[in-house]
């Protein structure tokens, strides 16, 4: 897949919703403790929302498909 064809919003949905299925599978399987990771993911999708930016934002930022889009 193209650069042109991705946008940040949609690869940064694309990782909360692979890490959140990592952090269920991982809870049932290993142990309850992953859950943290699913509330980490939580926390990260309403700082997005919020403010428009959080850790996975600012360093997708930072790469060559998505340096030309405006992030704060």
């Amino acid at each position: 897949m193209s650069c042109e064809r991705l946008s940040l919003t949609r690869v940064l949905f694309a990782l909360a919703g692979t890490m959140t299925l990592l952090a269920v599978v991982l809870a049932v399987t290993v142990s309850p403790w992953f859950l943290l990771l699913g509330v980490f993911v939580a926390v990260n999708q309403w700082l997005f929302a919020l403010v428009g930016a959080c850790p996975a934002s600012i360093i997708l930022g930072r790469t060559p498909c998505f340096s030309r889009e405006v992030t704060r």
